[in-house]
């Protein structure tokens, strides 16, 4: 698994979650976690949740702390286990330091009170499976209530690169606790 932390703001439209975009876009070939700041603007029209694209809502924030993963060879089911493990990180990263659990994880979002942290959402290509987490660090101007890292005092960097190496750490002890283990009759 390759990660890379991206110096430029990159706008996030939706188009980034496609098949290969790390290795188009940075060279990254293979399994990768891709972290960036930039604001977001996805339309109904390049809407993966068929939920909210039913229910016409956007997303839209000024600027997020964006993750795109990619993963060759697994399934979708597989993905959405490895976006919700993401999220768990995340959350932990965010309140350890915290005395008291201020933000919650609801599914695969992440809140403080009724204040929307996250946006996520994992896909199936024909060659691999994605997932997408943004993180909002400005919270104004939202199409709905939302917390930002900024009101939160969370350094975006700083969270990415440890949300990344908590990843990183997760896959490797599964790898290993997969490995260790004896066949059983």
């Amino acid at each position: 698994m390759i990660c890379r932390l991206i110096e430029q703001e990159i706008p996030y439209t939706g188009r980034e979650l496609a098949s290969h975009w790390a290795f188009r876009s940075f060279g990254l070939l293979g399994d990768s976690m891709v972290a960036f700041a930039g604001p977001c603007d996805v339309g109904t029209d390049r809407m993966a949740d068929l939920v909210d694209v039913k229910a016409d809502a956007p997303i839209w924030s000024e600027r997020m702390l964006h993750f795109i993963v990619e993963h060759f060879g697994c399934g979708l089911e597989t993905a959405i286990l490895r976006q919700r493990l993401l999220i768990c990180i995340i959350q932990e990263i965010l309140n350890g330091g915290f005395k008291a659990q201020i933000i919650r994880r609801k599914g695969d979002d992440l809140y403080e009170g009724d204040a929307k942290l996250s946006v996520s959402i994992a896909v199936q290509s024909p060659v691999s499976c994605m997932i997408h987490v943004g993180l909002n660090i400005e919270s104004r101007g939202t199409p709905v209530k939302t917390m930002g890292l900024n009101d939160l005092g969370v350094e975006p960097r700083a969270l990415a690169k440890d949300v990344m190496a908590g990843y990183l750490d997760e896959l490797e002890g599964m790898t290993e606790a997969r490995c260790k283990v004896r066949g059983v009759p």
